[in-house]
């Protein structure tokens, strides 16, 4: 079976080529069927190969996925994406369609027809430290959108509202966006640590120079920017007749922001919230230099042993919680969008 794989990759690559120069529909859907045909098979192909090499020479031999299987399957999710793109209008039919890519090499991961593949065999040993970090990787995240937004959304609505003094107010944050983000954790260590050491109450609740605190202050700070953009353009998008039309009808101000205006500027929001979650999945990588935790543990952990199944059990754990909150905030617009339609 495995002799004929690179002669069933390279007919699989040219009918991907003859489908692309054949224009319509049913070349797009047997686009489709092929990538999400073959991205499954790529799939199970590994864990059958993992399996068969453990029997073949040892329970403890390990069997790592190669670049050239991470490069098909990649090419695969794009040649799937592409053609739900232009098979379907509907935003919520495409997150569906492109949702259920993922349900069968899932089966194949949960039931355990993937457990004989190196990156499996880290997870195993390592059960406790990667939920540990799972858990600590999400706390991140939240504990940066909620403060993000507590601090963004009203920001925003005070610059909406003074446009004069919009941009003493950007200046600061497009400054704070181009300092690295290694430089800011480390410019937060002093400052924290001598206010500990000021107030010692300060220590018991958790605060320290290094740890979750200097990394959630400056995700937080990389995170207004975007967000206080997203909050003055949406609400700025709402046309001065609309909002002149609810006055006439009575509604005071507050009822013009809570029944007009946020709803017309919610998508803009959340495009923007979209781009911070985003963000934050990835950044909160590098606040495990100053001991934040998270799946960056892990990367770097690997990284100083050289193990490169342990990089990977923290790589591939943040790309796809960055994929997965990306879609669910696709899935949110578009369906925001499909009501506003309706």
């Amino acid at each position: 079976m495995w002799a004929f794989t690179p002669r069933w990759l390279a007919a699989a690559l040219a009918a991907w080529v003859a489908l692309s120069l054949w224009q319509g529909r049913t070349a797009q859907w047997l686009t489709l069927l092929l990538a999400e045909g073959l991205f499954i098979i790529l799939f199970w192909g590994a864990g059958q190969a993992a399996t068969h090499m453990a029997s073949a020479e040892s329970p403890l031999a390990r069997t790592s996925v190669g670049s050239g299987l991470w490069l098909w399957l990649a090419l695969c999710l794009l040649a799937s994406s592409d053609a739900i793109r232009r098979l379907i209008s509907s935003a919520v039919w495409r997150w569906v369609l492109n949702a259920q890519i993922w349900c069968i090499p899932l089966f194949l991961l949960f039931s355990g027809e993937l457990n004989n593949l190196s990156l499996l065999k880290e997870y195993a040993n390592r059960q406790e430290v990667f939920d540990d970090a799972l858990a600590q990787h999400l706390t991140i995240l939240f504990g940066t959108l909620i403060p993000a937004l507590l601090i963004g959304i009203p920001l925003g609505m005070w610059c909406y509202r003074h446009p004069s003094r919009q941009g003493g107010i950007f200046a600061v944050l497009n400054v704070i966006q181009t300092i690295p983000s290694v430089a800011l954790f480390g410019l937060l260590i002093a400052p924290l640590a001598g206010l500990v050491k000021s107030f010692p109450v300060l220590g018991t609740l958790g605060i320290a120079g290094t740890g979750l605190t200097p990394a959630l202050i400056a995700l937080v700070l990389y995170a207004l920017l975007p967000l206080v953009r997203g909050v003055v353009a949406g609400l700025g998008q709402v046309a001065p007749d609309v909002l002149e039309s609810a006055h006439a009808m009575g509604m005071s101000a507050r009822q013009c922001f809570w029944k007009i205006q946020l709803p017309l500027a919610l998508p803009l929001l959340l495009r923007s919230l979209r781009v911070v979650a985003v963000q934050t999945v990835g950044m909160a990588v590098i606040a495990a230099l100053i001991g934040a935790g998270g799946f960056g543990a892990l990367v770097f952990q690997g990284l100083l042993s050289s193990a490169l199944d342990l990089v990977l059990l923290g790589v591939v754990p943040t790309i796809a919680l960055a994929v997965v909150v990306d879609a669910l905030f696709a899935l949110w617009l578009a369906l925001l969008r499909r009501r506003a339609n309706d």
